[in-house]
């Protein structure tokens, strides 16, 4: 068992989401940055879909109550055992009563807790994500026991060093495909919605980014339709909205982008105030 000293600003358990259910109106869910993810499950050999903490802007203070490895990832919280400084992106022995902690995030804002096996969390539709309404809570808080199972044994030091290419989180191009309604806008906006600069709002959270700058149309609402994590909707007052893994199953406003996998997961690392580009 893990106990939450602390739980941070928004911090859950996610694995690589809720597939099969969406017919029936289930968000997919799952880390918002899949790769960081499954680069810290890689590291300590973890199946791929093993559930993660994902902590977000403030990160949590942990107890653990057995022995265990674990591996960080994704935005730097300048993680500490015991109080002593630990490196992301490496396989970290851990013995019960240690006290993993967690300040704020940088270069990106989430970070990812693994351990050996997985957080052993409750399934429901098979996945352990966490999501209001479907898990019996959305978030760990304060006090709260994650269940995990004990490991024990050598972890040998090694020479070499992961090195991890952080470009997907300084720069800010998102890699898009165009969307179902994109040719129903003028050549004019076409060009203009690839190249121009768009600021990130403050609303912004697990279910969607959006965008300060208006972009002037004159589309009409669709029928409601499928839409996707990464899709692009542009409002008819020209909000312009990205939809992220605990959105909706559909949507009536024109989709008029679909960001690649990739950018979807450079976008879950970004934060009110960056600006992002669109480019094929």
């Amino acid at each position: 068992m893990i106990k939450v000293l602390n739980s941070g600003l928004y911090s859950s358990i996610q694995d690589l989401g809720r597939y099969g259910v969406h017919e029936y109106g289930v968000p997919y869910s799952g880390a918002m940055d899949k790769q960081a993810m499954l680069m810290a499950n890689t590291i300590l050999a973890n199946a791929e879909d093993s559930a993660v903490l994902e902590m977000t802007m403030l990160g949590a203070k942990l107890e653990f109550q057995c022995d265990t490895f674990i591996c960080i990832s994704g935005a730097d919280m300048r993680a500490k055992l015991n109080g002593t400084r630990i490196a992301n992106y490496k396989m970290i022995p851990i013995k019960a009563s240690n006290v993993l902690s967690f300040s704020s995030a940088n270069g990106g804002i989430r970070t990812y807790l693994a351990v050996t096996g997985g957080f052993q969390s409750e399934i429901v539709m098979r996945s352990r994500s966490m999501y209001q309404g479907i898990t019996q809570s959305h978030v760990i808080r304060n006090n709260d026991l994650l269940s995990i199972e004990p490991h024990s044994g050598q972890c040998h030091p090694k020479n070499a060093r992961l090195k991890i290419n952080k470009d997907d989180f300084l720069h800010g191009q998102l890699g898009v495909f165009k969307g179902p309604e994109f040719n129903l806008l003028s050549e004019a906006q076409q060009k203009l919605l690839i190249g121009k600069p768009f600021t990130i709002s403050k609303n912004n959270n697990r279910m969607a980014y959006q965008l300060e700058e208006p972009f002037a149309n004159k589309l009409d609402s669709i029928i409601t339709s499928p839409v996707l994590p990464g899709t692009v909707q542009l409002t008819p007052s020209g909000e312009m909205i990205i939809l992220m893994r605990d959105c909706q199953t559909t949507g009536g406003y024109p989709r008029v982008l679909q960001l690649k996998p990739t950018s979807l997961n450079s976008l879950a690392q970004k934060y009110a105030g960056q600006e992002v580009i669109f480019c094929f």
